[in-house]
């Protein structure tokens, strides 16, 4: 299998446009700098979105988050949106890309903080790789070598950990936090996703080698699936907001920290060292998560934390090697 668990594809709700692979890719300090950035911003999203958790609904948060994204990247590509773009003759892909990613990822990403730690979150949602062999074996033909079985039963172990919370008898027992069995359908959400994009697309061209108007594009259309999620959240009874500056510095910073900031360096990290490189970046993420949860909140992480993390990058890793 080609390197797609670390390809198209960030963590939060984005895509690189950047998958050429390359033979010799060489890693500067800029382009390390570049991909560490990144993960280091996905952290600070799940950390904020815990902060956060009790002001406001997860469904709400993430119509809000993608409403500023949006309003930055407007002025950089806004002739994407026009009605003589080429962006409309593929609007029913874009809208399954914006469904799973933007309406469904990061939705299900704000309703799993609700009950579960950032740390949970981050370690538990690096099964994706997993989910990319399983799902490319299902839906898009792709044979699965022993090594990479392997590297799943590594990564699945790791998973298994962290739900148990280190405890076998709660393992045992299937007791499983809400959030938990989210970030597992999210993760789900996000590999077919993945493969959406390293499938043969009918997306234009220029559309995609521009990194504004490809995010915009989604973030556009996905607008509506965070629109009809939201309205449904409100219309049952669940959805809430409380405004504070602290809210409004929050919802700055994940719309254009983690949304837009970590997708171009990500993006222009991937172009210089390739995906397979890059991939490795991008298992920081947890290793930042547990550090920025003990400074804001008090969430220290446990050593099943630190096993869980080492069995899943060593899934991983075997996986990816050919």
């Amino acid at each position: 299998m080609q390197a797609i668990a670390a390809t198209l594809c960030t963590p939060d709700g984005t895509a690189s446009l950047h998958s050429t692979r390359m033979k010799h890719p060489h890693i500067s300090l800029s382009t390390a700098l570049l991909l560490t950035l990144a993960p280091m911003l996905w952290a600070g999203n799940a950390v904020v979105g815990r902060l956060i958790a009790p002001s406001v609904s997860p469904m709400t948060l993430n119509l809000m988050r993608w409403c500023l994204a949006f309003a930055v990247l407007l002025p950089l590509a806004a002739p994407v949106l026009r009605p003589g773009s080429k962006l409309w003759p593929s609007w029913r892909r874009f809208m399954g890309l914006s469904l799973l990613s933007i309406g469904g990822y990061n939705a299900l990403l704000y309703l799993a903080l609700k009950t579960s730690t950032p740390i949970n979150v981050t370690l538990v949602g690096s099964i994706t790789p997993v989910w990319m062999l399983l799902i490319g074996r299902v839906f898009f033909g792709n044979r699965i070598s022993r090594r990479q079985w392997l590297g799943a039963a590594l990564s699945i172990s790791g998973v298994m950990l962290v739900l148990s919370r280190g405890q076998l008898e709660v393992l045992l027992q299937v007791r499983l936090v809400a959030g938990d069995l989210y970030i597992l359908l999210a993760s789900a959400a996000w590999a077919y996703y993945s493969w959406m994009l390293a499938h043969p697309t009918t997306e234009p061209a220029e559309i995609r080698r521009d990194w504004s108007a490809f995010l915009l594009a989604q973030v556009a259309l996905g607008l509506v699936w965070s629109g009809l999620f939201a309205g449904g959240e409100w219309a049952l009874g669940l959805g809430h907001f409380t405004p504070s500056w602290s809210m409004v510095a929050a919802l700055l910073f994940i719309a254009v920290g983690p949304a837009v900031l970590a997708y171009r360096a990500w993006g222009a990290g991937v172009s210089r060292a390739g995906p397979s490189v890059a991939g490795f970046f991008a298992n920081l993420t947890p290793l930042f998560t547990a550090v920025l949860s003990g400074l804001f909140l008090g969430e220290l992480p446990h050593l099943y934390h630190a096993l869980a993390f080492m069995l899943i990058v060593g899934g991983i890793v075997v996986s990816s090697r050919r």
